[in-house]
């Protein structure tokens, strides 16, 4: 189960890393485990603040439509 995870983040990775460096670069690797690393923090911090942001609009809304 890790493995497939693993596998998902590196290859999500890679579609992203190949915008800015070449495959065949020696530092493909490095960078690839980098942008998965930063893909993986993103992805914790949404779901960190998620609940706070969807009840501030919903306050939000139900303020603009009363």
């Amino acid at each position: 189960m890790m493995g497939w995870f693993v596998r998902l983040s590196l290859a999500l990775a890679s579609f992203v890393t190949a915008v800015f460096v070449a495959r065949d670069a020696p530092n493909f690797g490095v960078v690839n485990v980098f942008v998965a690393i930063t893909l993986l923090v993103l992805g914790l911090a949404v779901l960190a603040v998620w609940s706070p942001v969807v009840l501030w609009a919903k306050g939000a809304w139900r303020n603009l439509t009363s």
